[in-house]
């Protein structure tokens, strides 16, 4: 039987290998923030590749029951944690609802997508963790909705101490298939990165803002 550390482990192989996560500290990617970073994560990537996405799909769903029981139904966080939701509630044979960013600004003006009127908890998917306001923002629009939010899990997670506060003081559990440091350390034993370039991967996690300001993006 497989540790949660063999999943991480795993997991870190298929983003890595697929290029879902792409490390390149010598040449930094720009965010959506306006900061530098060595690290880029697109996980809707998994969604093109059948095996990689099954196996996914698997040890995500294994890893909900294990830990939460079997959810009333899944609800996916638009627009990344979508389609993963949907391949994860057909796993568990639950019913599937997903959360927009904000309400729609026509017809119903739901923010919430989905008849979600015969159960009464979600289980919540996310496909990453950065800041965790998103992801939060979402378990907000579900409570207010009138559902219990038993959890969440999220693909992949950068790991920073802000996030993982925001999370405890909504008081939602939460866990993640993969992380930064599980990453390295892969990307390390594969030689997909180098020892040195792992020392610059190592210093941005530790301060993100100091290094997107010594660092030019491409």
């Amino acid at each position: 039987m497989s540790t949660s550390k063999d999943n991480h482990r795993k997991v870190a192989e298929f983003l890595l290998r697929i290029k879902a996560v792409q490390l390149s500290p010598e040449q930094p990617f720009k965010w959506a923030s306006g900061r530098n970073s060595p690290i880029y994560c697109d996980n809707r990537r998994i969604l093109s590749y059948p095996e990689i996405r099954t196996s996914m799909r698997k040890i995500a769903s294994e890893m909900i029951q294990d830990r939460f029981g079997k959810p009333d139904a899944i609800a996916g966080v638009a627009t990344g944690g979508i389609a993963l939701g949907a391949l994860i509630a057909q796993e568990l044979e639950v019913p599937f609802i997903y959360v927009r960013a904000s309400a729609k600004e026509h017809g119903t003006g739901r923010r919430i997508e989905g008849d979600y009127s015969q159960f009464s908890n979600v289980f919540v998917i996310e496909d990453l963790i950065s800041t965790g306001k998103s992801s939060l923002s979402a378990v907000d629009a579900l409570r207010e909705a009138g559902l219990g939010v038993i959890g969440l899990l999220a693909f992949f997670t950068y790991g920073f101490p802000d996030a993982a506060k925001r999370f405890e003081l909504k008081e939602c559990p939460f866990f993640t298939l993969t992380d930064y440091p599980t990453m390295l350390e892969v990307a390390t034993d594969s030689n997909y990165i180098t020892k040195a370039q792992k020392i610059q991967l190592d210093s941005w996690s530790i301060d993100p803002v100091t290094w997107s300001e010594n660092h030019h993006s491409i």
